[in-house]
């Protein structure tokens, strides 16, 4: 009786909710995904990628490797981490395509769904995948934006709970001209894109509920796609752009904006020693700066919080 009772208890929806909401308040069990060397001591190797890379949680706070994230389906293709919300993690090819498996997983109690591939057969060159949690129409959407050689662009949306995707039939007309896409994020139910028309930057938001699209300009300043990140501050979007010099000796900074009803609010840069860190690559949940640094001919990568 006791077991039934507290099965009933867990599985209902407001316990899951009441849960959840405790878990992102209280920033508890939160973890850095990250794909690495499985040698940490691994410095100068004669070959460097003697040993295949892997995918692992780290604790956020110290940068200790928690647990292994193997392939629920025991692939030992490399694949790549294309978003994840209370728990679940969307997975794919490490290199998508518009035929691309996705798997919504939960590695915790090792459980995955794989949505069926939409009946849109047309090859596209162009593709990416974002995926998260809608809190107002509570259920977990992932998003597939694709474009041809020819500037075709379609966007499809896959719901969880109904286990199907939607088309959209209705993209702006800002949308249907040559483009580059950058990095992007997810955020309350809306994916975010940097894209680059010409010489303009601006950020294209889709509202996965309303399906609606919308265009916000970047700050002049940012004039390269090289050290610009979007991300995550305080309940904001913002952006991050390593390019100018610091004021200060021997200083570098990276710029910092916030989107704040809707207009571009430039906030104090983050300030760290010359030559220290490369580029950003995001926001903590604790509000750190996530700087990367990369040696390419050694193949190694260092990650730090400032």
């Amino acid at each position: 009786c006791t077991c039934k009772l507290w099965s009933d208890l867990i599985g209902s929806s407001s316990f899951v909710s009441t849960h959840l909401h405790r878990n992102v308040t209280k920033h508890a069990h939160v973890y850095l995904l990250c794909l690495h060397h499985p040698n940490f001591d691994w410095e100068e190797p004669d070959e460097p990628y003697a040993e295949e890379l892997q995918w692992s949680a780290f604790s956020i706070e110290r940068f200790e490797q928690c647990s292994k994230l193997t392939h629920p389906l025991w692939s030992t293709e490399h694949y790549g981490i294309y978003g994840s919300s209370n728990g679940l993690v969307c997975i794919s090819d490490e290199i998508l395509n518009f035929d691309s498996p996705i798997h919504i997983w939960n590695p915790s109690v090792r459980k995955f769904r794989t949505p069926l591939i939409s009946t849109n057969y047309i090859k596209f060159s162009y593709v990416a995948l974002q995926f998260g949690f809608h809190p107002k129409v509570n259920d977990y959407k992932a998003v597939r934006m694709m474009r041809t050689n020819k500037n075709a662009f379609a966007v499809e949306v896959y719901s969880l709970r109904t286990d199907s995707w939607k088309m959209i039939e209705a993209i702006p007309p800002w949308l249907k001209c040559t483009w580059q896409h950058h990095n992007g994020t997810f955020f309350n139910g809306v994916a975010y894109h940097i894209i680059e028309k010409g010489p303009i930057f601006s950020i294209m938001s889709f509202d996965l509920a309303s399906e609606e699209f919308e265009e916000f300009l970047a700050p002049d300043a940012i004039c390269s796609s090289w050290g610009l990140c979007i991300n995550v501050y305080k309940e904001q979007i913002c952006l991050l752009f390593r390019c100018y010099g610091c004021e200060e000796e021997g200083m570098d900074k990276v710029d910092f904006w916030v989107l704040h009803e809707k207009r571009w609010k430039q906030l104090c840069p983050f300030i760290f020693p010359l030559n220290y860190c490369h580029r950003p690559s995001g926001i903590s949940i604790d509000n750190e700066l996530l700087m990367e640094r990369r040696d390419f001919i050694k193949g190694v990568a260092d990650m730090y919080l400032c």
